[in-house]
C-alpha cells in the first residue's frame, strides 16, 4: 500500500512536471494590476494570465560581441569656431575675479558662523539639563560651520587649478 502512495504522488509530481515547461511562461494580472510571472497558468478566478513569447531559449551564452575599435581623436574640423587667446585671458580673469569673491564672501560667513556657535555654546537654558539637548541645540551651528569651510576647501581647489 505504502509503495502505491509513493507511486502515485510520483507520477501526480511528474505530471506537474510535464505541464510546466520553461519554454511557455505566462504574465498574469489580478483584479488590483498586480503583475505575476510564471512557468505555470495560474488557475485562480479573477487573476488573467497570456502566455508571453520568448524566443528561442537556451542555455548556451551568446558569443562574445567585439568591441568596436576605439576611434583616434580627430582634430577640429577647420571651421569650427575657436576663441581667441586673449578673449579666453579675458574669460579666465572673470573666472578668478569671481572665485576670489565668492572665498571672500565665504570666509566672512564662516567667520559669522563660527560667533553663531560660540554665542550658543555659552547660553544654557534651564530645560537643557541632559547635556544631549544642548548637543541637539548646538547641531544645526556646528552643520553651518562646516558647510562653510567645505565651500572654502572646494573654493580653493578651483582656484589652485587656475593657477
Amino acid at each position: 500500500m505504502r509503495s502505491f502512495c509513493r507511486l502515485c504522488v510520483a507520477v501526480a509530481l511528474f505530471a506537474d512536471f510535464a505541464t510546466a515547461r520553461a519554454d511557455v511562461m505566462y504574465q498574469c494580472v489580478d483584479e488590483q494590476g498586480h503583475r505575476t510571472f510564471s512557468n505555470v497558468k495560474l488557475p485562480d478566478k479573477g487573476i488573467r494570465c497570456t502566455p508571453m513569447d520568448l524566443g528561442p531559449m537556451t542555455s548556451v551564452p551568446p558569443a562574445a560581441v567585439p568591441r568596436a575599435a576605439a576611434r583616434p581623436a580627430s582634430p577640429s574640423p577647420a571651421g569650427f569656431p575657436r576663441v581667441g587667446e586673449n578673449a579666453q585671458k579675458e574669460r579666465d580673469d572673470d573666472r578668478r575675479r569671481i572665485l576670489e569673491s565668492e572665498l571672500d564672501a565665504e570666509r566672512q560667513n564662516l567667520e559669522l558662523a563660527r560667533k553663531d556657535l560660540s554665542a550658543q555654546g555659552s547660553i544654557r537654558s534651564g530645560d537643557e539639563r541632559n547635556y544631549q539637548k544642548v548637543l541637539d541645540r548646538l547641531e544645526p551651528y556646528k552643520n553651518k560651520v562646516a558647510l562653510h569651510e567645505r565651500n572654502i576647501e572646494a573654493i580653493e581647489k578651483e582656484l589652485a587649478k587656475l593657477r
